[in-house]
């Protein structure tokens, strides 16, 4: 039974192998992971029916819904999007195999490329000519009529049209693809619609991906839409790439904007998590914006991305299957380290990790289901973090047999004998066998690569990640977050109460978000206060026409800039055009002196240096967000949550006992001492001998390294 007064929201995350689902009952959270179907709604359905069975609600009594979903990415990793045409200027037809300069393989002679979305006998050329100064010839209405016979005579089931210059002036192509909508029955995506940004190749990248991906994604709502009707559920909120939700009738019109939708649904979770001492939900308001570094390790690769002053970093570029997009997107690191990586030695027998993995099946060796291949998880089985008696789903059962073998082969392959061996510093407290040996090295190796991933988003990009929490979540992510905060000085790790469906969770933290962007490239030593208010204006005008409640929408202006003669932009932030209630407000100057300012500062923190250089306003952006109310979740506890111990192989300490505790029986205020481990059902937390940790009141263990022996901060 519900109370009349208890908000009641549902987010529904859909992954390779489960679908995940968070449902908050007031400050009662329930979770549910059901297996991933074909098709993929009837899961949606069924765990939406599970959880609220577990909460003891009826469907009909959920307020919001919220749904990330893999139908777009799935379709661009295995190639089985619509059949698409591209219509371009004559003599372009070929710009998505030219591509760029840069080539993966820069000195393989064998090296192929991966092909193109759109085969060159679906690519259609239309004569015409725009500028970026204006359209200099016109297209002729009667001759798209023959290209449309043409397109339909092929087996195109979407239409992506992409003319020269279109960004700067769209009359063209606005016409093309008029004549197409009325000649055709498939989909149509314009590249001023999809993208009026300038770079003819990722303009047309983009908007071929968008129009493959849009039947897949147009049916696969649709279905999710009328099952949720027959549930009695709201219509769904989709999350798009950008971190925030959207309508499914918008994002069904938008189809690449949801290509990293689940990944993205992760990295606000993770944000929720980080601010949730000033959130609310919380003990101990800290009365600081959180900057956090999310750390989202799954079964094949791990996902690393940045939280700064209480905001999720985006980026406007990404690639996805050698798929250039140039979309808003949730900015996300991914290295080839995940709990299913395979180890391996190289030529010069050095060990490595990854990137190939054992997936599921037959996954790692400890599965049990005929895997032979190391991995990081039959690591992590012989170190003594995943206990022996633990179930991996369902009615799996551990095999610590089968990964000590697979190990020991890998200490034969990499020369690591027993009492630390080449891969150990020899120094432990007590001799390991050769398998613990290289199960330690493998522990080594996968975490410098993670390590790795983390510098990316903060060290080489101006930031200190000692400045920075992490927050672990995923299935094998508090595993490893503390030996990893370790190796970068982070003192204190976030371990989410729901950290094996955070991606889920995060739906129920996701505002409604709306991005605009044109391209525009004005110096801004010509330009006027006016000049940059008036534009931002038309792009603000554009992206309110979306939003479900303009007079709730924050609008958030930004613009990438370069100096004269660079190649490549940084994005700056433009300021904001009014809080609630006037963000409408078309008037809004913007200081051109003060935009170049803070682009010489973005580039110096980048780069080191600035210059005494013109600069230029190339693409302006415009976000509108109408922000929900954080998730506040009461957790409780068991009396006792001490499991008793065992041995645990820690690489710098060695084998010492482990305090074993029952993750999901830590209640709020507990506090804990390391070496331990806590075990759950979705995911164990490793705490090293230096580390110590306390829950807090939305079951969120802060983990922090003890200084000297002195107070945790």
């Amino acid at each position: 039974m519900v109370d009349d007064s208890d908000s009641v929201r549902i987010g529904v995350d859909v992954g390779g192998t489960f679908t995940d689902v968070a449902l908050l009952v007031g400050d009662a959270l329930t979770t549910a992971k059901v297996p991933t179907t074909t098709p993929q709604h009837a899961g949606v359905l069924d765990g939406i029916r599970e959880a609220c069975d577990a909460a003891g609600i009826d469907p009909a009594d959920v307020d919001a819904f919220a749904h990330a979903t893999t139908a777009s990415v799935n379709a661009l990793l295995e190639r089985d999007g619509a059949h698409t045409a591209l219509v371009t200027t004559a003599g372009f037809r070929d710009v998505l195999e030219i591509g760029r300069q840069t080539r993966p393989s820069l000195y393989d002679l064998r090296a192929e490329k991966t092909p193109p979305l759109v085969p060159r006998r679906r690519r259609f050329e239309v004569d015409e000519r725009a500028t970026t100064e204006g359209t200099e010839r016109a297209v002729d209405a009667e001759a798209v009529r023959d290209l449309a016979a043409e397109i339909a005579a092929s087996d195109a089931e979407s239409v992506a049209v992409s003319l020269l210059h279109a960004y700067a002036h769209p009359e063209n192509e606005a016409a093309v693809a008029s004549v197409l909508r009325g000649e055709l029955s498939v989909p149509v995506s314009a590249s001023h619609d999809v993208l009026p940004e300038f770079r003819e190749y990722e303009r047309t990248a983009t908007t071929v991906a968008d129009a493959y991906l849009t039947p897949e994604l147009d049916d696969y709502l649709g279905q999710v839409v009328a099952g949720a009707r027959e549930l009695g559920l709201p219509a769904p909120r989709v999350m798009r790439s950008n971190g925030g939700v959207a309508d499914a009738a918008t994002v069904r019109e938008s189809a690449v904007t949801t290509v990293l939708s689940g990944p993205a649904a992760g990295v606000v979770g993770a944000a929720a998590v980080a601010g949730g001492e000033t959130l609310g939900g919380a003990d101990g308001a800290t009365g600081a914006a959180p900057a956090a570094v999310t750390f989202d390790m799954g079964g094949t690769s791990s996902d690393v991305s940045l939280v700064r002053d209480g905001r999720v970093e985006r980026t406007a570029e990404t690639t996805v299957a050698d798929v250039p997009l140039r979309t808003p997107t949730v900015d996300v690191e991914t290295v080839g380290a995940g709990g299913g990586s395979i180890a391996w030695t190289d030529a010069g027998g050095a060990l490595r990790v990854g990137p190939e993995s054992a997936g599921a099946e037959p996954g790692p060796a400890c599965y049990g289901k005929g895997g032979t291949e190391p991995t990081v998880t039959d690591a992590d089985v012989l170190l003594g973090y995943i206990g022996p008696d633990a179930a991996l789903g369902g009615d799996l059962s551990l095999d610590v047999d089968a990964a000590r073998e697979a190990l020991s082969r890998l200490a034969e392959a990499a020369d690591i004998g027993g009492d630390g061996g080449s891969g150990g510093d020899g120094e432990t407290a007590d001799a390991l066998d050769a398998p613990a040996a290289a199960a330690r090295g493998v522990y080594r190796v996968a975490n410098a690569t993670m390590a790795r991933a983390i510098r990316s988003v903060t060290v080489e990009r101006g930031r200190d990640p000692r400045d920075f929490d992490l927050v672990a979540f995923g299935g094998a992510g508090p595993m490893h977050a503390a030996a990893l905060a370790d190796r970068l000085e982070m003192d204190r790790v976030l371990v989410p109460g729901p950290a094996g469906v955070l991606s889920a969770y995060g739906l129920l933290a996701a505002d409604e978000t709306h991005d605009a962007a044109r391209t525009v490239r004005l110096p801004l030593a010509d330009a006027t206060a006016v000049d940059l208010g008036d534009a931002f204006a038309a792009l603000t005008d554009r992206v309110l026409d979306d939003v479900s409640d303009p007079a709730a929408a924050r609008v958030d202006r930004a613009a990438d800039c370069r100096y004269a003669g660079q190649s490549f932009e940084l994005t700056v932030d433009g300021g904001s055009e009014g809080e609630a209630g006037t963000a409408g407000d078309a008037g809004s100057a913007v200081d051109p002196d003060a935009l170049a300012e803070r682009f010489a500062a973005a580039h110096e923190r980048a780069y080191g240096y600035r210059l005494d250089a013109g600069v230029e306003a190339v693409t302006l952006r415009v976000t509108a967000t109408v922000e929900v109310a954080a998730p506040t979740v009461a957790r409780t506890g068991a009396a006792d949550a001490e499991r008793g111990s065992r041995e645990v192989v820690f690489p710098d300490e060695g084998t010492v006992a482990a305090t074993v505790y029952d993750r999901d029986a830590l209640g709020p205020g507990a506090t804990l001492d390391g070496p331990a481990v806590l075990a759950g059902t979705e995911s164990t937390t490793v705490v090293p001998p230096a580390w110590g940790g306390r829950v807090r009141r939305d079951g969120t263990v802060v983990l922090e390294r003890d200084a000297a022996g002195g107070e945790r901060r």
